[in-house]
């Protein structure tokens, strides 16, 4: 959730192609020594070779350069809060989209996501709510978002966390960078005046919360997951009262006490489901 804190910074700096560059390619290097290690040590679950591996890697790697690109460009144009409300919607379109592919969700996790949404729009959308062209582009985000989690769920025991979340990086990073040579403006100045947050988003957000969210996805519901990771708006707004120095009126804390509540019930009300995913290789 801070990691929106440290886009925000960020793209004071330079474009969201470079910043996503930058960002999810030193997160893949920070990823190589800790494979090279579980490999050393005989840890490494995954029974397939790097060559089937490939398929898996790029198509998560292709589906989080879509998903974190089109969040970037949206930011441009729209509110942080909005953009973080919009985004959320991830958290219906997950269960959804299991449907659609023949997945049932306990109903206990379906209570916790509509929980979490009416939360997001507590906690984001302190005012009339118009939609802009820059809103539908972070819409469009939140539908690849949701693809996204449904493939680790589908990826991350059959290739490994950790060699899927290094690929899937290194995928997002190479397009990010292609795309910044192709539409954006790249200046040291720029890069070295965004530091901090290029090196927080790296080895904090990338490195740290989106690994873990692989290795959690070997064996957690895609949506249980989701609703634990609405979390983040909670976690983002604190960052902004922390860092930015950005006020939390009373709606913004109901809309987190929401999110909070949907969380603990798809956990204690849902967690006693089984299904095929909740096995590892």
């Amino acid at each position: 959730g801070f990691a929106f804190v440290a886009q925000r910074m960020g793209m004071t700096h330079m474009g969201p192609f470079t910043f996503n560059a930058i960002r999810f390619s030193l997160g893949a290097i920070s990823l190589l020594p800790v494979l090279r290690w579980i490999r050393r040590h005989g840890l490494e679950q995954s029974p397939i070779t790097l060559r089937q591996s490939l398929l898996p890697g790029l198509t998560t790697g292709l589906v989080l350069f879509a998903s974190a690109s089109l969040q970037q460009m949206g930011l441009v144009g729209t509110s942080a809060n909005k953009a973080g409300f919009i985004t959320g919607l991830y958290v219906i379109l997950v269960p959804l989209l299991g449907l659609v592919w023949g997945r049932r969700t306990h109903l206990a996790h379906w209570l916790g996501a509509v929980l979490a949404v009416v939360g997001l729009y507590f906690l984001s959308v302190q005012k009339g709510f118009v939609i802009s062209k820059f809103d539908l582009v972070v819409l469009a985000g939140a539908f690849v978002w949701a693809v996204h989690v449904h493939l680790i769920a589908r990826y991350s025991s059959r290739v490994g966390a950790i060699r899927l979340s290094l690929m899937q990086f290194a995928v997002c990073g190479v397009l990010s960078a292609l795309s910044a040579l192709l539409f954006e403006r790249i200046s040291i100045e720029g890069i070295l005046g965004g530091i901090g947050p290029i090196l927080y988003g790296a080895f904090l957000s990338v490195g740290v919360a989106y690994t873990l969210q692989v290795v959690a996805q070997r064996t957690a519901d895609p949506t249980h997951a989701v609703v634990i990771l609405s979390l983040e708006g909670a976690f983002a707004a604190l960052g902004g009262w922390l860092v930015l120095k950005e006020f939390i009126p009373l709606r913004g804390l109901l809309g987190c006490g929401l999110i909070l509540m949907g969380t603990l019930i798809s956990q204690f009300l849902g967690n006693h489901r089984k299904n095929g995913m909740n096995s590892v290789d």
